[in-house]
């Protein structure tokens, strides 16, 4: 399948990390936490995260620590429906496409559940046809992007006229959570809200990319180390601190399935540590757009590696091969080439 345009939107309240740490010292959630739990927010907010700004729906960030798990359901079922369709909207514009035209919508998230799926309410603010199919893919977490094409590249070879919407979003803030383990205060730190669509067709229409060779790898035996857990209805994560490592093995374990060497290598942002460690994994690659999508937007979750995408194609336009990855929950890891044609 051929990659048509690609667009990112983001909420418009940007926070710094000084910001954020001065709103938790403002808001007396951290009153709840041991003396150890705070410094450890202090260093992380206070220090080099590689992280400048987030961005988040809600101008009173502060609201989501104070609020109960049904109102953070109503803040994820809000904000979420809308984000997805401004990307969508923009991708459309850039493939001078009418959102009417789409013939399959498929959208990735992890930060929400709602049934219907994401897919009935985007659908609906868009205008598609009643006959668009619709599909929601949950539960894998950062990783979910790449998985989510490949679905789309399912769609097309069963119907190679149709063009297909793909959209990772996700409302991070609707997820965050304080207590005293370490993996939850990180996360804390570093996610931030925001959506990356794309248009598909099945067929060439001169010098574009081509999505192919996805790959996955699953370790379930990893699964508590990254994952959401219920916690009285609120999503709470569970992040260890053998990520970064584990990131990077797996990745470079796909990164032997490779078909040819990349131009260049684009990943999930994660974090910091885990940058560095895929970097030291990789040595002959340097991970700049992933870098640059962390630092203006935090670990935005499964749309990253898009933006990151974005980023690559906005400012490297000569490239014509592309090798991109993303992980988390599962824990699992996937890969997929774009190669222009």
């Amino acid at each position: 399948m051929y990659l048509q345009s690609l667009a990112t939107a983001f909420p418009p309240h940007s926070f710094s990390q000084a910001d954020c740490l001065q709103i938790l010292n403002k808001s007396g959630a951290l009153n709840q936490l041991r003396g150890r739990s705070r410094d450890l927010l202090h260093k992380v907010l206070a220090g080099d995260s590689g992280i400048e700004a987030r961005r988040f729906c809600d101008p009173e960030l502060q609201n989501t620590f104070q609020w109960n798990a049904g109102e953070l359901h109503r803040y994820f079922e809000k904000h979420a429906p809308r984000l997805a369709s401004d990307a969508i909207l923009k991708a459309c514009e850039s493939a001078s496409l009418k959102p009417s035209s789409i013939d399959a919508l498929l959208i990735c998230t992890c930060t929400g559940y709602l049934c219907p799926g994401l897919s009935s309410y985007v659908s609906e603010i868009l205008g598609l046809q009643p006959n668009a199919f619709l599909q929601d893919l949950l539960g894998l977490g950062c990783g979910a992007a790449l998985p989510l094409l490949e679905t789309a590249r399912g769609i097309l070879a069963a119907e190679p006229q149709a063009t297909i919407a793909t959209v990772a979003v996700e409302i991070s803030s609707a997820a965050f959570y304080l207590d005293d383990e370490p993996g939850v205060l990180i996360s804390l730190c570093l996610f931030g809200d925001g959506a990356a669509a794309a248009i598909w067709k099945g067929k060439n229409q001169g010098e574009q990319f081509r999505f192919q060779n996805f790959r996955t790898i699953h370790k379930p035996e990893h699964r508590e180390k990254i994952r959401f857990v219920n916690s009285d209805g609120r999503l709470k994560n569970q992040l260890h601190r053998d990520v970064p490592g584990l990131a990077a093995k797996t990745v470079s374990e796909l990164f032997e399935m490779k078909s040819a060497n990349p131009d260049r290598l684009i990943a999930h942002t994660g974090g910091r540590d885990v940058v560095d460690a895929i970097e030291q994994a990789i040595p002959a690659y340097r991970l700049t757009e992933t870098r640059a999508v962390l630092r203006k937007f935090g670990n935005i979750s499964s749309p990253s590696v898009l933006a990151a995408l974005e980023e690559s194609l906005e400012n490297f336009p000569e490239s014509d091969t592309l090798w991109l990855t993303a992980f988390g929950a599962g824990f699992s890891a996937h890969c997929g080439e774009l190669k222009r044609e």
